[in-house]
């Protein structure tokens, strides 16, 4: 009995020191009847396998995807024996830029592939089944149930760490009938226009695969371009008023790991039962929602928040490929993805993974960074047959396998491409605080970045510039775009490159390789600045257009070069530049540019304006199933874009801005609820993470921080600026106070609780 007592109040201690964690499920996404278009669907993913469950023509449909299906044909116009970045700079200087775009640009338009490609589809006839009551998305348990007035339900989940997907249908009354599809790829696309592609998929020029029915099995083999195939299988079991199967996609190439193929996975998967999987999947998805906890009193934001961080999960593993501009959710409309389904690497890819890092989900990260390192040879290939220079860029549109697709060119081939890419590399190792990863990925890609920039850059009486230079999109792809000075953007990337690779060196005993950096920064130009607009497009442009990416603006966020906490004259900079942004108006915004913004207002710590047009791009850019989708669908003069094409990337920069408004450790100095609204009297969040590798708890009740948990992953010094405006308040564990301040230092694993 005394053990008890004692036990009971050891409990009673710890939790008045800790941040509750709200004890209700999350929230439920929930339709009165099943999405009758495939963008509105209810989506479910693992990283590598997909599902849109929807209606089509009055049958229940998944619309099933794979990471790797992928038509690789090399981009027929892109031969780099005729084209070079030295060709394209004397077309642009000799005013004959139309020969560029004819070579470039036109063929990405009208050549189909390369491009992601869509699996097929099982399909279910339902009709005996009666009206739908309701259809339903559990985020906590990532599975979607439909229920219909009969009593009858389908609960249906993608696994969350096999390559598989099961659905279980019950209560049923009458037979329900199973049968595959396959995309048209050698028939006439019977879904007629849309806006969101302009290629048929029956333009790759496949044979249409087979389709084979067995008893309870269907299998699906479907023969790409080159060696590639891949394979549907699903298979199910009837017993009673009871049908429970499984499918999965799998894939083949030339030169890939052999893989099982999907009957054989559904096999086994059959033979474990859907129970046992059930468990399973489940025991991943309490793990990841684990990970980390944000509770904000803004409804809308909350359900948006919660909705971000399920597709997250649903699309990032550390051993799938990286998330591209639809992931596992490939448009089912009898036509290629919008943009081909590929890695944009000027915005899209980058957006993408925002709140991997103070959302505690550095792992699911990784599959970034290792896809990115695995075809580093394929770069540094592109880099010395395009600008025949040493050290390594990376194409800004990509294949699966790492080779460029053109487009309009100053992007897809823009020379700063690969230090955006390396600032993931330094956020995970800042975050991480990962001494190998420092070692043997971040540095040594900083590294080869710099080492390119350097031999790139036209050099002139120790000065330094791009011979011509962009800033994503403006002018599109014309000749405008390309500027005889060097844009705001590229410099910006330019500078951020050459202070980490020298802030890292120096990490590493490297000095004189940081002194080499120094130097070289030191010849770089400073970033334009218009004493009434703020941040420039380039020193001769200043930003006086409406314009969707914020590419001028990159020295301010994400990249932190200037900053609120560095005095009077940045954060002058930095309100004009946000005040002109408003000024011009968001005539050619589209979503992703409201939830960028979000996280510029945060980093200014300005909540009101954060919030609105968080709640803006919530409302009026996203489907009710949560998909960003480009343009105003509210048509209430948030953009002059009203089409829809779903890609991800404003999804997840949404979540990034709720955690910048949270906490931001950017500057070294971690900062608690920054920039929240005066309404906003009860927040908290759970395990964010700061730089330096610590988590982080803390709860706002009635506008004052009460409590603040901290723990070092893997020790060292954080510097908090004190959240408790000057009133008294208790530590766990030792601390002192500098200025505004509170300084702590950890041992690897030591926690400490501060609390009034």
């Amino acid at each position: 009995m005394r053990f008890l007592i004692l036990s009971m109040t050891l409990l009673v201690v710890l939790s008045c020191n800790s941040v509750s964690r709200k004890t209700s499920h999350k929230q439920r996404l929930v339709f009165p009847a099943l999405a009758d278009k495939w963008d509105e669907a209810m989506p479910l993913g693992n990283g590598m396998v997909g599902n849109l469950v929807w209606q089509k023509k009055g049958k229940l449909r998944f619309s099933l995807d794979r990471a790797d299906l992928w038509d690789l044909r090399p981009m027929a116009n892109i031969d780099f024996k005729k084209w070079t970045f030295e060709d394209v700079y004397q077309h642009w200087k000799d005013n004959k830029y139309e020969k560029v775009q004819a070579a470039f640009d036109t063929p990405y338009n009208q050549l189909p592939a390369p491009s992601k490609i869509p699996a097929g589809g099982i399909e279910f006839d339902v009709d005996a089944l009666g009206t739908v009551k309701n259809v339903s998305l559990d985020l906590e348990t990532a599975a979607c149930v439909v229920e219909w007035d009969s009593g009858a339900t389908l609960t249906t989940f993608v696994h969350a760490n096999q390559p598989i997907g099961w659905y279980k249908f019950e209560n049923i009354k009458a037979p329900v009938k199973v049968t595959m599809t396959s995309p048209a790829y050698n028939r006439e696309n019977e879904d007629g226009y849309t806006s969101q592609s302009r290629n048929d998929l029956n333009q790759l020029g496949y044979e249409q695969g087979a389709i084979e029915e067995k008893e309870h099995a269907i299998t699906y083999n479907q023969k790409g371009w080159g060696d590639f195939a891949y394979q549907i299988h699903t298979s199910w079991n009837e017993d009673g008023n009871s049908l429970v199967g499984c499918w999965s996609v799998s894939s083949e190439n030339k030169g890939w790991a052999p893989a099982p193929k999907a009957s054989s996975i559904v096999t086994d998967a059959m033979s474990r039962g859907v129970d046992k999987d059930y468990a399973s999947h489940l025991n991943w998805w309490r793990n990841y929602w684990g990970k980390s906890d944000v509770q904000v009193p803004d409804s809308i934001l909350q359900h948006q928040y919660e909705m971000e961080i399920y597709k997250f999960g649903s699309v990032a593993r550390d051993d799938a490929p990286p998330i591209s501009l639809q992931a596992v959710w490939t448009a089912d409309h009898g036509k290629l993805p919008p943009w081909k389904g590929d890695f944009h690497h000027d915005l899209n890819t980058q957006l993408s993974y925002w709140p991997s890092y103070a959302g505690n989900y550095l792992e699911l990260e990784e599959g970034y960074l290792n896809w990115l390192w695995k075809y580093r040879s394929t770069f540094k290939r592109y880099t010395k047959e395009y600008f025949g220079v040493n050290g390594m860029n990376v194409p800004g549109v990509c294949t699966l396998d790492g080779e460029p697709m053109g487009g309009w060119i100053q992007y897809s081939f823009g020379q700063t491409v690969s230090a955006w890419l390396g600032h993931h590399f330094y956020l995970h190792w800042r975050f991480s605080m990962d001494r190998k990863f420092l070692e043997e990925k971040a540095y040594p890609w900083i590294k080869d970045v710099a080492i390119f920039l350097d031999e790139v850059a036209e050099k002139t009486d120790g000065k330094r510039k791009l011979k011509i230079s962009s800033s994503p999109e403006i002018f599109d792809n014309s000749r405008r775009a390309w500027f005889a000075e060097t844009t705001n953007y590229d410099l910006a990337l330019i500078r951020w490159t050459y202070e980490k690779a020298a802030e890292l060196a120096q990490e590493l005993g490297l000095n004189k390789e940081a002194q080499k950096w120094t130097k070289i920064l030191s010849e770089w130009p400073e970033l334009a600045a218009d004493p009434n607009t703020g941040l420039m497009f380039a020193p001769s442009c200043e930003y006086d257009q409406s314009h969707r990416h914020f590419s001028h603006q990159m020295a301010y966020h994400p990249l932190s070069l200037l900053d609120y906490s560095n005095g009077e004259e940045d954060q002058q900079i930095i309100d004009n530049t946000i005040k002109q942004l408003r000024k011009v108006g968001p005539d050619l915004w589209c979503g992703y540019s409201y939830s960028w913004i979000g996280n510029m207002y945060a980093r200014a710590f300005k909540g009101e304006e954060a919030a609105e047009v968080l709640r803006t791009f919530s409302q009026c850019f996203c489907l009710k199933n949560s998909f960003h989708v480009n343009g105003d669908q509210c048509k209430a003069g948030h953009s002059k874009f009203h089409y829809r094409p779903f890609t991800l990337e404003g999804n997840f920069a949404f979540a990034s801005a709720i955690q910048e408004m949270l906490i931001q450790s950017h500057t070294g100095i971690v900062k608690l609820f920054p920039a929240v609204p005066n309404s906003w009297q009860d927040a908290s969040f759970k395990d964010l993470r700061a730089m330096g590798a610590f988590l982080i708890s803390s709860e706002l009740k009635g506008g004052e921080v009460t409590v603040v948990e901290i723990t070092s992953e893997m020790g060292g010094q954080i510097v908090l600026k004190n959240p408790f405006k000057g009133m008294k308040f208790k530590a766990t564990a030792a601390y002192r106070t500098a200025d505004s301040n509170i300084i702590i230092s950890l041992k690897k694993g030591e926690k400490i609780v501060l609390k009034r």
